[in-house]
């Protein structure tokens, strides 16, 4: 069984904020798969369902985001999915806004919610699918922009394309793996 975590914030202040990317991304999914989030598990609002014929999980942590991990760690310990069966989608500051980044494996780089996770599991070789939010303009404070929202019709727009590109690439994942995935990625990219 796939587990598909999307890290966010919990609470409606923080919707659609920069740092609730995967959350949204899971929302899609969730809509897209016509599987309802509804069920709490693991200190994680859950959606059981299939994807392109394979069963999944789809998951919003509701621990805040540096403390990702507690939740993550729960959910594996449920649902026992292999390592590369853990898919987590989450924001990129070094990535500019709406462009996406696929890896099957690797370290955190300077995400907390990433570091909590990997530092509880004990292990990083899980796919991750990422999506650039950008970095702060000069003056702003990092915390500020990514409990931040999208401030132009065109923004708004450029990620809502980013979120769906994001949950065609965890289903191309889960559906025929990680090259094609790598490539979907790749096409998605162009021109951005």
């Amino acid at each position: 069984m796939y587990v598909i975590v999307g890290l966010g914030n919990p609470g409606r202040k923080y919707m659609h904020t920069r740092h609730n990317v995967g959350f949204d991304v899971v929302e899609v999914l969730s809509q897209k798969y016509d599987i309802p989030m509804h069920r709490l598990r693991g200190k994680a609002v859950v959606g059981e369902g299939v994807i392109r014929g394979q069963r999944v999980a789809l998951c919003q942590p509701q621990t805040f985001m540096n403390l990702s991990g507690e939740s993550v760690v729960q959910l594996v310990n449920w649902y026992k999915p292999e390592h590369d069966q853990l898919i987590v989608c989450y924001d990129d500051v070094d990535l500019p806004e709406g462009k996406l980044r696929f890896r099957p494996k690797g370290s955190a780089g300077t995400h907390n919610g990433m570091r909590n996770i990997i530092y509880l599991l004990g292990w990083d070789d899980f796919p991750r699918v990422r999506v650039g939010i950008g970095r702060p303009p000069e003056g702003w404070d990092m915390k500020d922009w990514v409990l931040a929202g999208y401030d132009t019709k065109e923004l708004r727009q450029t990620m809502f394309d980013a979120y769906m590109g994001a949950a065609d690439v965890v289903a191309e994942l889960i559906a025929n793996g990680v090259e094609p995935a790598r490539q979907l990625v790749g096409k998605l990219n162009e021109g951005k």
